[in-house]
């Protein structure tokens, strides 16, 4: 054992790795450094899932040839087409015993898969989308989806997940704002560690991405370019990646982007200077898919592909994903080239086999699970994804009209009340694979209501059954699919706000029925035109396979609405949207015509029962308030808290978010909720290019949404002026009584 100390798990990992390394020729060093992505065609196909896919993918793949110095990973082998769970697990576990076999070292692959919704695999349960998540503004309950996902995906063999994504929304008509949290630094950081730390729990390598500034291409257009100041992408885009760094996510995916003409997969002060030396990161850097090839083929920084994998590997990208293009062959040349030096090789390859080493994957003896059966979408997890989606409805206007009066005619019209697409966002299996059919049952809205309700789709017939009826549930919104396949999704961006089946809305509105607004999307639409217009108004951002059900359950009473918005909804379709993080000027005001109020603030949310907010009590940096259940039927409060900054050495926003409760009620319940807030959260960029405390005067307001402010404080923070480092950053302290 002396002879092979990688082999031995009683040794330091480090010293482990060390040894392996030292074994290795250079091809297999290579092999660690690059994923394969098996049965994927390489001509324009429907079921194309990735940017440029047609263009790239080799179809003509020799797996034997690729496996035989090793394999560093095996790209998606459950989320690429149908396949059942039990069969799923036996494939990938033959597919380990060959790469096993094949190679010198006998070393498996890393697995992973696309973990956005769920387990992105045929008859895996699917949740709702990220904003979705964001709009349910309770990590703890995040927390457990992600755990319960972690679960199901080493079941069957999987290491890895892509996700969360943690890139803050900037402009909503982005096609992928589905796959974001919110338009918040501070809510996207909650949320998102909870998914890491959901995952990390179930044994499950978190990835974060897309580091970084993804969100805030110019135009909202997919893969544009970015061009944002540094005082933006400090405060704004790189918190949420720092606090899921802290929280121990292990694994990085660089975002496609280029940021002021440099691309991150080539950024070398980026991944290395600031990932990895600034913030300590120690985990693996791995390419979004074809980030390698981009260089060359889309950014136009390399003549070849040798040159591309020279970049991306000094940048600090470890793994070429999905399928080797770039760290194969030609990186190989570079390498005997002189070119590039093999220390840099070993620096990745240290990094990716001291992950293989904590997984288990360099232990003998190691196998892939092979379960006889399987269930990916047990109760269980139907319930929990339930669950999810009931907390993310959001009630965003209501004159009395909801809940729907027992007895009532109700007519349910619209493009998306009886479609399962209205559910699911574009990184669920059935919308990415359309051509693979549902996998688990996906109740529609219609089917949820059952016979209470008398159903036409549109036309004249959603009219006269409108006109005929007490109340009308117009249920429209988005169908998500990838690159222009959908209204929303990867690729599916929006030219304008408005919203999707408007014609629909207005033949509807005009016949003087009260009208109940469903809306089932994967972004915010304008609707300053149906405020006052409509009886009420419902947002479910994609609620996943119960969310037919859950959305429901909000209109019949069953569930009292709970969510809160995650990002504003604007009020004109045709403005360009503006994030509630604005400074004065960034608000309406005179010096310009275009007016950029939303129609629905961020963090906004009703209920079906009311809240008293009492004893507000401030103490330093310290807030407190009592909240009390004063309606008739159960509920939750979201108590938010801002900080507003008066006077600043830069402009800042007039509010940002600093913590946030919620608080869940029975009628005559109440509970005290406190937020203790350091110093050290009322950091920004200053004028140095560097985080600061900055000492002075201070407001912190508790509020019911970003506009609807209940108790301001006045406050100070003392002592001088001081920098702060990443590990000096502290988040508000929540307890709830």
């Amino acid at each position: 054992m002396h002879d092979e100390s990688w082999r031995d798990p009683a040794q330091p990992a480090a010293e482990r790795v060390a040894d392996l390394v030292g074994r290795m020729t250079l091809r297999e060093k290579l092999g660690q450094l690059y994923g394969v992505w098996l049965g994927q065609s390489s001509s324009d196909s429907e079921d194309e899932v990735a940017p440029f896919q047609h263009e790239l993918v080799d179809g003509d793949l020799n797996w034997p040839e690729l496996i035989k110095n090793g394999l560093g990973q095996l790209t998606r082998p459950f989320g690429s087409a149908p396949v059942e769970p039990a069969a799923g697990a036996a494939r990938l576990a033959h597919l380990q015993a060959e790469i096993m076999s094949a190679s010198r070292f006998g070393i498996p692959a890393i697995a992973h898969e696309e973990c956005l919704t769920g387990f992105m695999a045929h008859c895996a349960t699917v949740y709702p989308i990220p904003l979705a998540w964001g709009a349910a503004w309770a990590p703890d309950l995040v927390e457990e989806m992600a755990a319960t996902i972690g679960t199901s995906m080493r079941e069957v063999g999987i290491h890895q997940g892509l996700a969360p994504v943690l890139d803050v929304t900037r402009d909503v008509r982005w096609g992928r704002t589905e796959e974001t949290i919110g338009e918040d630094p501070h809510l996207v950081a909650a949320i998102g560690t909870a998914y890491v730390r959901g995952l990390r729990s179930a044994g499950i390598m978190a990835t974060l991405k897309h580091f970084v500034g993804y969100s805030a291409s110019r135009g909202a257009r997919n893969f544009g370019p970015v061009a944002i100041g540094p005082r933006e992408l400090a405060d704004v885009l790189l918190p949420p990646f720092l606090a899921a760094v802290r929280a121990g996510a292990e694994s990085v995916m660089h975002s496609y982007a280029d940021i002021d003409g440099v691309p991150p997969v080539a950024n070398h002060a980026l991944l290395t200077g600031l990932l990895r030396e600034t913030w300590g990161f120690d985990g693996t850097l791995v390419s979004d898919y074809f980030g390698v090839s981009f260089i060359e083929t889309q950014h136009r920084l390399a003549a070849n592909q040798g040159q591309a994998a020279a970049l991306a590997l000094a940048a600090g990208v470890d793994v070429e994903l999905p399928n080797v293009r770039c760290y194969g062959t030609p990186l190989l040349d570079a390498v005997l080239s002189g070119d590039v030096a093999e220390s840099v090789v070993d620096t990745a390859l240290t990094r990716v086999l001291t992950q293989k080493c904590a997984l288990g994957l360099l232990d003998p003896g190691w196998t892939s699970p092979q379960p006889s059966t399987v269930d990916l979408d047990p109760p269980r997890a139907r319930a929990l994804a339930r669950r999810v989606a009931e907390e993310s409805v959001v009630l965003l206007s209501n004159d009395g009209a909801l809940p729907l009066r027992a007895g009532a005619r109700v007519a349910l019209v619209g493009a998306q009340a009886d479609t399962t697409s209205a559910m699911l966002g574009c990184y669920t299996f059935p919308q990415h694979i359309p051509t693979a059919g549902q996998g688990v049952a996906i109740p529609t809205l219609r089917q949820a209501l059952g016979e209470a309700v008398v159903y036409a789709e549109g036309g004249e017939e959603a009219v006269a059954a409108a006109r005929d009826a007490d109340v009308c549930v117009v249920a429209l919104g988005d169908t998500s699919g990838l690159f222009g396949r959908g209204t929303t999704g990867e690729g599916s961006d929006a030219e304008n706000l408005v919203v999707p089946g408007a014609e629909l809305l207005e033949a509807v509105l005009g016949t003087g029925t009260p009208v109940v607004l469903v809306l089932l999307t994967g972004r915010p639409y304008a609707l300053g035109a149906y405020v006052d217009r409509c009886a009420a108004i419902v947002q479910a951002f994609f609620p996943g396979e119960e969310g037919g059900p859950a959305v429901a359950g909000v209109l019949t009473g069953r569930v009292s609405p709970a969510g809160r918005l995650p990002v504003s909804v604007p009020a004109d379709p045709y403005a360009s949207p503006s994030p509630y993080l604005a400074p004065p000027l960034g608000r309406r005001n005179n010096a310009s015509s275009v007016d950029p109020t939303p129609a629905f603030p961020f963090g906004h949310g009703l209920s079906y029962t009311t809240f008293s907010w009492s004893g507000f009590e401030g103490e330093g940096l310290d807030v407190s308030v009592t909240v009390t259940n004063t309606g008739p039927v159960a509920g939750a409060e979201v108590v938010q808290l801002y900080l507003h900054d008066p006077v600043a050495q830069v402009v800042r926003p007039v509010v940002r978010l600093l913590g946030f409760a919620k608080v869940r009620l029975a009628p005559g319940e109440s509970r005290r909720v406190t937020f203790a807030v350091p110093a050290e959260a009322t950091a920004f960029t200053g004028l140095s290019g560097r985080r600061i405390v900055e000492p002075g005067e201070v407001e912190l307001r508790l509020a019911a949404s970003s506009a609807d402010v209940r108790k301001a404080f006045a406050a100070t923070i003392s002592g001088p002026e001081r920098e702060i480092g990443p590990s000096e950053e502290r988040d508000v302290s929540v307890t709830v009584r």
